[in-house]
């Protein structure tokens, strides 16, 4: 299945490949040989080996793990990645109903990355990054951010949700409950969050409009249904994990805030992937 989808990711990274470059390499060659790594799950030093590759790789010599290095922190390699996202994704715009969480990547508690934090994870706390992702009905997060794990949820959203496109429902759990929260979301989206204290009286205090418009709906059905949906980005998450060439635990290699980035945006292409695979063989199944 590895090679199966890195061919496809192939046709799609080619013909995207329109920015300037001053390398020996093509940006799309760089960009290949990266998700020829990850697809494998193996360091990016592993795919610079010709032996590595059957059949042959897709140029004529190999760069070198410091060219690689070099190249992957470049703009026109990063816009490239971008590129493939829009591709795949599609116009975030479409979608007018978004849910939003968090999903911890934890590393060992004696690394000596300098970019990871401790912070809260899943049953206490943990010491790595975290996937911060706003996703709608697409193959792909409608926006994602990876931070160091001691940056809170709603301080990664309100960086999200400042270039979400387009208008609509944000619906998150009760972390997402905050009056700044509310603020950036308005008056493009709506945030939707559970009361972080539930029957409890809001107090003499400044509230936000929009999230009293939120506990308005939330006493509705209508409210109660959106929140309800919120749970589907717990399998958005389950499904990125759940296949072999998907995002498990952070191997070794990948360390250092901008390499996490990549290899997560990597996982993400190969999962959109997957799911569009999954979704036209569902199509075109005969009834």
């Amino acid at each position: 299945m590895e090679r199966e989808l890195w061919e496809q990711l192939y046709a799609i990274v080619v013909p995207l490949d329109r920015f300037w470059t001053n390398g020996f390499y093509r940006n799309w060659e760089v960009v290949l040989v990266f998700l020829w790594a990850v697809v494998h799950d193996r360091p990016t030093s592993w795919a610079c080996q010709h032996r590595n590759w059957i059949p042959a790789p897709p140029c004529h010599g190999l760069p070198s793990q410091s060219t690689m290095s070099r190249r992957l922190r470049t703009a026109a390699v990063e816009q490239l990645l971008h590129a493939v996202e829009a591709q795949l994704g599609g116009d975030a715009r479409r979608w007018w109903l978004h849910r939003i969480d968090s999903k911890p990547l934890p590393i060992g508690w004696h690394s000596h990355d300098p970019d990871a934090r401790y912070g809260r994870a899943a049953g206490g706390f943990a010491k790595g990054y975290k996937l911060h992702a706003i996703w709608g009905g697409g193959w792909l997060p409608s926006a994602w951010r990876i931070e160091s794990m001691n940056v809170g949820d709603s301080a990664a959203a309100q960086q999200m949700i400042q270039n979400l496109p387009g208008e609509g429902y944000i619906v998150g759990d009760s972390q997402f409950d905050s009056n700044a929260l509310h603020a950036t979301a308005w008056p493009a989206h709506q945030m939707i969050a559970q009361q972080q204290r539930p029957g409890k009286a809001l107090g003499h205090r400044w509230h936000h409009p929009a999230r009293l418009r939120a506990l308005q709906l939330l006493a509705k059905p209508f409210g109660q249904a959106l929140l309800r949906w919120r749970g589907e980005i717990e399998r958005d998450f389950a499904g990125l994990t759940s296949f072999a060439a998907g995002l498990s635990p952070l191997p070794n290699w990948v360390r250092h805030l901008h390499r996490v980035r990549l290899w997560v945006q990597a996982k993400l292409l190969i999962n959109a992937l997957r799911l569009l695979n999954k979704h036209s063989q569902l199509t075109t199944a005969p009834a």
